[in-house]
């Protein structure tokens, strides 16, 4: 049974980092036998991948946990293999996409969390999880051979997502820049996930967790809010 945790973002204003998630990671982990929890942490860009894996592993020691992370490997789609859990932090989406193609990550992710190996992810880690990263906010520092990410739920996440059009600023809104992608991908749904919020997966059921409500779009319809605690049928 596919099992996902899928975290708009890692640290509320004003927050330690992690501070939110962790109980919904220590909940979520708790019927989980083996404690092999690989973590990936290509999505770092202006700091090292060593140190993403210490600040991860300073947070996970609290509810009893730790990550060891892909890029110690030469072979890192063994360690995939090898996992019980798969982390995938936020950063850059492009940069973490990037590589996961380069180290030809994609196929063994999918196929592992497919066959029911729990995966987690927060921000850019949300992004690879659906269809494409076509709708992360990220700047494309980098270029990946594609922006087709692992597939592994039906619909597109824009985590981060505000409603707030702030005085003085002439540029398009998120709602608005959600309509450009619908208006060129008319058979996709996007879900703009608020802060503070995650989706639990398991196989087919999606419930929405946290703190708000999450904003739902399809091309052509009104967009629907989604209150906290309540299961989503796209």
């Amino acid at each position: 049974m596919m099992k996902l945790l899928l975290f708009s973002n890692s640290t509320n204003a004003g927050e330690e980092y992690l501070t939110y998630p962790l109980p919904y990671i220590k909940d979520f982990l708790k019927s989980i036998n083996g404690k092999n929890l690989v973590f990936i942490p290509y999505a770092a860009v202006t700091f090292s991948f060593d140190q993403y894996e210490t600040n991860v592993n300073n947070r996970l020691k609290t509810i009893g946990y730790n990550v060891n992370s892909i890029h110690h490997y030469n072979h890192p789609e063994e360690q995939i293999q090898k996992a019980d859990v798969i982390i995938v932090g936020g950063g850059n989406t492009f940069h973490l996409l990037t590589h996961l193609y380069k180290n030809n990550l994609l196929p063994d992710i999918r196929e592992k969390v497919l066959a029911g190996t729990p995966y987690i992810g927060w921000s850019a880690g949300s992004n690879v999880a659906c269809p494409t990263i076509g709708t992360t906010n990220d700047m494309p520092i980098v270029q990946p051979p594609s922006l087709e990410a692992l597939n592994l739920i039906p619909f597109q996440i824009n985590p981060h997502y505000i409603d707030a059009n702030p005085s003085g600023h002439a540029g398009e809104t998120r709602e608005q820049r959600i309509w450009e992608f619908l208006a060129a991908n008319k058979n996709k749904t996007v879900l703009g996930l608020r802060e503070g919020t995650l989706l639990h997966i398991e196989d087919k059921k999606i419930w929405l967790k946290g703190n708000k409500p999450a904003r739902l779009f399809k091309y052509n319809e009104s967009p629907k809010e989604i209150e906290a605690g309540s299961e989503i049928q796209l």
